[in-house]
């Protein structure tokens, strides 16, 4: 699948701008900009579900909420069809408008931090390079009697989708999770090392295994509807963050009180305040802590489980006051 490809796909709809394709897992993926939003809106409605060829290559497509794509070169997986002048590669100099040459700035090829870049906005978290491209961890100093695979995955989740999850025979406090992809692996490291968990304090490495083979022991979860990062990929990683004391709580049910959310996960500790609140027409609530411990074990407990007939999603907020 390449940009050419790509383009004689999209612009039957449109003057189509710029696209970025880049690989996640066994997907190639794309950002495709439009020279108008409408034009955008067409082809998502026609194209949506249809396959590039006959019986493969099937589009999923989704608005992005990047504004403007930032493309360095025109090559195959790269194009910007309004600058022609741009290098195939880094560090080729080409000839501007204006007849000045032009080197371009050396940076790491699409994939790696170009496209993690990109799916924050253009910049990087503080400590995120985006060139990580091990996805299978290994956990280590659990709490072997609290800790199981799905509050591994509600914990881990946070961070990007979970493939599988594998607890060791010989040390049951060690576990390997292998996330997404690459860039997912290295915000669970981020974030998550050192984090305390059921009277733990949680290592999280990167392992030697590339990933984790199907068995009897070990958890797949490839194809959960609780993978948080299925949809809105760009939304999701920008809320990612170490755990605080701050839980948000969504997908409440319309008669959900203040008092029901503060005795349901105030069993995991002190719930100092609770605030539900409704956004695009669902109610939410956000969870105050008397320690980030506490909020941490709430969330790894009750994400995802059901609560008032509703499956309730937790996720650690970045909101430091109700």
């Amino acid at each position: 699948m390449t940009v050419d490809v790509l383009h004689q796909v999209f612009s039957r709809y449109g003057i189509v701008e710029k696209i970025v394709t880049f690989q996640k897992t066994a997907v190639v993926q794309a950002l495709v900009q439009y020279s108008a939003q409408q034009e955008a809106i067409h082809a998502r409605n026609t194209v949506q579900g249809r396959n590039v060829y006959d019986g493969c290559c099937t589009l999923d497509i989704q608005f992005s909420n990047l504004s403007e794509l930032q493309v360095q070169f025109n090559n195959d997986r790269t194009r910007d069809y309004t600058n022609a002048a741009l290098p195939t590669e880094p560090g080729v100099p080409f000839y501007g408008d204006n007849g000045n040459m032009h080197v371009p700035y050396q940076q790491m090829p699409l994939g790696g931090a170009a496209a993690a870049a990109a799916m924050f906005g253009g910049v990087l978290p503080p400590g995120i390079t985006g060139v990580n491209d091990r996805s299978t961890l290994i956990v280590s100093n659990l709490n072997a009697e609290r800790m199981d695979a799905d509050k591994l995955f509600n914990l881990f989740s946070n961070y990007g989708n979970i493939m599988r999850i594998k607890f060791l025979h010989n040390k049951p406090d060690h576990a390997l999770v292998q996330m997404g992809d690459g860039l997912q692996a290295e915000l669970a490291v981020h974030f998550l090392k050192g984090a305390m968990v059921f009277g733990k304090k949680m290592e999280v490495n990167y392992s030697k295994h590339s990933q984790i083979n199907l068995s009897s022991d070990a958890h797949d979860y490839s194809a959960s509807t609780l993978n948080r990062f299925n949809r809105n990929v760009s939304k999701n990683l920008k809320y990612c963050c170490a755990p605080t004391k701050m839980i948000h709580v969504s997908s409440l049910s319309n008669d959900c009180t203040q008092a029901d959310i503060s005795a349901y996960l105030g069993e995991h500790g002190q719930v100092v305040e609770v605030k539900v609140f409704e956004a695009n027409g669902k109610k939410q609530a956000l969870v105050l802590f008397e320690n980030v411990e506490e909020a941490t074990e709430a969330l790894t407990c009750k994400h995802a489980t059901p609560f008032q007939g509703q499956t309730i999603r937790l996720a650690f907020s970045k909101s430091t006051s109700l």
